[in-house]
């Protein structure tokens, strides 16, 4: 596989993790936008250059275990983080308070949920023969800048937004949950 079909699949793995952080950036406040926006970045970058590894390595015995649950796994983690980032948007605008930081463990959830696909891709890595070292590299940097990068692209259009930020970001992650659902069982 060349460079540039790597680097193809890698903007395509990163695109989950992407518009996670750009809802995760519409409700954020600005004094803690690049500090979370490294944080997602690196959450994301890191488990988007992790799972083709353990993928690799796992090789074909376990494509048919994950293959069949992955995105069940994804739409129930990203459908769970958008309905509390929803009732969290609720319970924010009875406060009147904003969210200044986002949890470990949801960033964490975030990062595995946006990555089980790129288990997937590691496996066939290995019957393509593909350098894994170099190919993680290049999926988890660039699912990094466009992670960090999409993290204040949604505080830009979070501020058109800023009422509905968290209900619309919970909205976001439970259709892109039932996207990677729909697409899995349907096609």
């Amino acid at each position: 596989m060349d460079t540039f079909t790597l680097i193809l699949t890698a903007v395509s793995l990163a695109m989950d993790a992407s518009a996670v952080s750009l809802a995760k950036g519409m409700a954020l406040p600005h004094k803690v936008l690049l500090k979370y926006a490294f944080y997602l970045g690196l959450a994301f970058g890191f488990f988007q250059a992790l799972m083709p590894c353990i993928g690799y390595f796992a090789g074909i015995q376990f494509v048919n275990l994950i293959s069949n649950i992955d995105h069940w796994i994804a739409f129930l983690l990203l459908g769970w983080i958008g309905f509390n980032m929803i009732k969290e948007g609720k319970e924010e605008q009875q406060a009147k308070e904003s969210i200044d930081s986002i949890p470990f463990k949801t960033i964490l959830l975030l990062a595995i949920a946006t990555s089980i696909d790129a288990l997937a891709a590691g496996i066939s890595f290995a019957f393509l023969k593909v350098s894994i070292g170099y190919a993680a590299f290049l999926i988890g940097t660039i699912t990094f800048f466009l992670s960090f990068f999409c993290v204040l692209l949604g505080k830009k259009l979070g501020s058109l937004f800023q009422k509905y930020a968290e209900f619309l970001g919970g909205i976001t992650l439970i259709l892109l949950g039932g996207k990677i659902l729909i697409e899995h069982l349907f096609f």
